[in-house]
């Protein structure tokens, strides 16, 4: 048997990002039965907004950022690196880069992404509005930073084009 000490750094971040996960969706499914779909794709973009201005600012203090405010794409590419080196679990199949200043790019695994899966398992896949890129939005908000999203994302790209890719085109010197 393994103890704390035992475990890898890795299995650690995959143990707690699938409860974290497990939480959410339990969280969904309970709403979806009450609610339906219309309130709860609401309610969760609601919860991932307010999550997400907490995540940002537990993530600056963790990396060690004291700046309210980012000056430079540079900078922000630092900080966005490190939060998804913390945030993103191998299970989640979502990759992000920055091809150019100002781009930030991402792309999710053809038919891998975690939240389509369980939407697709739901059967709703085709009305689940996106909580995913909704949080990486929030965060940009959050961190007052100007951006634009193409496509912009609202309802499963997955669902309705067969794949999800797209730049968040940032406003930054």
């Amino acid at each position: 048997m393994k103890t704390l000490e035992r475990l890898e750094k890795k299995e650690i971040k995959e143990l707690i990002s699938k409860g974290w996960i497990s939480h959410d969706a339990m969280w969904f499914v309970h709403c979806l039965q009450e609610f339906g779909i219309e309130k709860t794709n609401k309610v969760n973009r609601a919860a991932v907004r307010s999550m997400s201005a907490i995540e940002v600012g537990r993530l600056k203090k963790a990396l060690g950022v004291t700046k309210d405010e980012f000056d430079t794409f540079d900078e922000l590419m630092v900080f966005i690196k490190g939060s998804m080196d913390i945030v993103l679990a191998d299970f989640m199949q979502v990759k992000f880069n920055a091809p150019s200043k100002n781009i930030l790019h991402w792309e999710m695994e053809k038919d891998k992404c975690f939240a389509y899966k369980g939407m697709c398992k739901l059967g709703i896949s085709d009305q689940y509005e996106c909580g995913v890129l909704h949080r990486i939005e929030c965060w940009f908000d959050t961190l007052n930073i100007p951006y634009t999203m193409k496509p912009q994302v609202k309802k499963c790209l997955m669902h309705s084009k067969g794949e999800c890719s797209g730049d968040f085109i940032l406003n930054l010197p």
